[in-house]
């Protein structure tokens, strides 16, 4: 079934596994960004209005009217890639949803009411301006916030089942004795869970701040890009300073349901008593060893099992087709960290730059440092998931069912990748543009200025 291709006379152009898995990292890789955002974005709307309850302070209140529309704006294009990704799983994968649905279909069902909830309350909150009391507001605002997050943990939660499935028991190639609750206790669920919604936080705490940091460069005494500035960073900077502390928690989970996967982590090629931590390096699976890589002695071993002389298993202990993809899911892992550092670093700078000096805007420096730091949250969370689901591989659910025997028969699965293809790219171009024309609108508040309200 993996073998099957679109070919055009004697010319093979791809074959549909590839094409397959090709849509659904496109798919992911494009939708994943509005998932993080709707969990972070109406958490920082709803500090901004909550500031204008307590003080009334009225760049506040423009500052939530203005996140509040961009909200939507990320919202409605996440509810249609969304969308489009709920229906592919169907239709390119529906040996894995009759598996899975059985399994983690309540999980499922859980995301759908969270993100009607969300969508309900969304609404609320952008017409109830004046037209529901302050506070009840302010309470719409919280739950669209919450179901947000919901929304997310749920769908993460099906996907660390994917990784460490559980909850039925496999019989002559069928799932029997199936329990739905346990599926979604699955040991990966919380590292994983945690993992994700720090890592939306920080990415889109720190997205939000280095557009304000920009425009701070030009305007220091905007009292708006000030504000938003501030409550970005306390958004995505406490998360950032979180995030290696859970990656450390996902990664043993790693190490003891997904051995494997961890030494693909590491181009970790062979099982090693006291194994080293690898910093860097190009993998050659060929010669079994990784070209200009820095090595720790002991580090892998020490950060893993607190154990300078604990054993680790290389690749060479599991069977070579059981074997991920080492040179992708090794550097997008080297990449997910190294932005993760940088970000928690400047976390750091920022949070004591606050706390000696009670300022963010006058240090051009770090201002600097917060646009080049604007990506890098994004940038994480790609590659995140690359390691994630390219790491599971060959397994579209870890050791029970192969990603090839999983994919559709139907054949010329190229042509709806190129279609979705375009459609994201006319996608992208359209929130490029509405959130471009958003921020070129932002307003100027000066000190001592009479201020109105958006």
């Amino acid at each position: 079934m993996g073998n099957r291709s679109l070919t055009c006379g004697s010319v093979q152009i791809m074959p549909d596994i590839i094409a397959a898995r090709s849509q659904m990292a496109m798919s992911l890789g494009f939708h994943i960004i509005f998932a993080a955002i709707g969990m972070a974005m109406p958490l920082m709307m709803a500090i901004a209005e909550w500031h204008w309850l307590r003080t009334k302070d009225p760049v506040s209140l423009v500052l939530a009217k203005r996140w509040a529309k961009g909200t939507a704006i990320l919202f409605a294009i996440g509810a249609v890639s969304g969308t489009v990704l709920s229906f592919e799983l169907g239709l390119l994968w529906p040996t894995f949803m009759s598996w899975a649905g059985q399994s983690i279909g309540l999980l499922f069902a859980l995301e759908g009411f969270a993100f009607f909830a969300e969508a309900i309350f969304l609404g609320v909150y952008l017409h109830g301006w004046g037209r529901v009391s302050p506070h009840a507001h302010f309470a719409a605002g919280c739950v669209v916030a919450v179901s947000g997050v919901a929304s997310a943990v749920f769908v993460v939660t099906a996907n660390a089942w994917m990784n460490t499935p559980r909850g039925f028991e496999l019989v002559s190639g069928r799932m029997i004795h199936i329990d739905p609750i346990a599926a979604m206790a699955n040991p990966a669920a919380f590292g994983e869970s945690l993992h994700m919604v720090l890592a939306a936080f920080a990415a889109t705490g720190f997205a939000v701040a280095g557009v304000h940091a920009f425009l701070l460069l030009g305007d220091r005494q905007n009292l708006f890009h000030q504000r938003a500035l501030r409550i970005a960073l306390l958004v995505g900077g406490i998360p950032a300073i979180l995030q290696p502390l859970s990656g450390d928690l996902l990664t043993r989970d790693v190490a003891r349901y997904q051995p494997a996967k961890l030494a693909a982590f590491e181009a970790l090629f062979h099982t090693q008593q006291g194994a080293p931590l690898t910093l860097g390096g190009v993998p050659d699976e060929q010669l079994q060893r990784t070209r200009y890589a820095i090595e720790i002695p002991k580090a892998l071993s020490v950060l893993l099992y607190y154990d300078p002389q604990a054993t680790v298993r290389g690749l060479d202990a599991f069977p070579r087709d059981q074997w991920p993809p080492v040179g992708i899911v090794h550097m997008a892992f080297q990449l997910m960290v190294a932005a993760g550092f940088v970000m928690t670093g400047i976390a750091l700078w920022a949070g004591w730059r606050w706390w000696r000096h009670r300022t963010l805007e006058r240090s051009t420096w770090l201002l600097r440092a917060l646009v080049l730091a604007t990506p890098l949250g994004f940038v994480a969370i790609e590659a995140g998931w690359v390691v994630t689901e390219v790491g599971r591989q060959p397994w579209i659910i870890y050791g029970v069912l192969r990603t090839s025997d999983a994919v559709t028969p139907m054949p010329g699965l190229i042509v709806p990748l190129i279609t979705f293809t375009l459609l994201y790219v006319f996608l992208a171009a359209v929130v490029v543009w509405l959130l471009m024309d958003h921020i070129a609108a932002s307003p100027s508040f000066l000190p001592g200025r009479k201020v109105k309200g958006a």
